[in-house]
């Protein structure tokens, strides 16, 4: 099976709530095998990446400035981008599916570039938005964390099975 690369988005200051909620998501993601991608800061970040190094998983931190040393001590693989906050655009390009923990703007940028690159955005006690028009608000919203990595699992696999039906490739 495909590793399945899954970001996880939110605030690098949160509330002790959020980093409750972004650890149990990382242990969840990290059981079920899932490569979790973040901006490497501290805040949800940093709460992620202890859930998912608790699991033994895997962690990748997109990180904004020049030093891979400033990734929070749990990312595995730092990758400096010296994009600032540009960076979320990577973040959510090397991902199939999002979760939003909270957050804050820079949050509502990597929800906006999820939307813009078709990828499912779950969300935990995050941001709700509405479309022009008053249509629904597009993000998957959740109470749990396991609920959440269960919706952007299923998500992920959806996409997949679809993509293998019609001959499409990762995007």
């Amino acid at each position: 099976m495909a590793e399945i690369f899954v970001a996880v988005i939110g605030a690098s200051h949160c509330s002790a709530e959020e980093a409750a909620n972004a650890e149990a998501v990382g242990r969840e993601l990290a059981k079920r095998g899932a490569v979790v991608l973040c901006g490497g800061l501290g805040g949800v970040m940093e709460a992620v990446c202890r859930g998912v190094v608790a699991e033994g998983g895997l962690t990748v931190g997109i990180l904004p400035g020049d030093n891979p040393q400033e990734a929070n001590p749990y990312v595995k693989i730092p990758i400096a981008t010296g994009l600032g906050y540009a960076r979320n655009v990577i973040i959510v390009k090397s991902a199939q599916a999002v979760i939003a923990v909270g957050g804050s703007y820079g949050t509502l940028s990597e929800i906006a570039f999820a939307f813009q690159n078709g990828l499912p955005v779950i969300g935990l006690n995050t941001w709700t938005i509405a479309e022009p028009g008053g249509k629904e608000n597009p993000i998957i919203l959740t109470q749990e964390p396991v609920e959440a990595v269960d919706k952007a699992l299923a998500a992920v696999r959806g996409k997949t099975a679809s993509r293998r039906s019609t001959g499409g490739k990762r995007g």
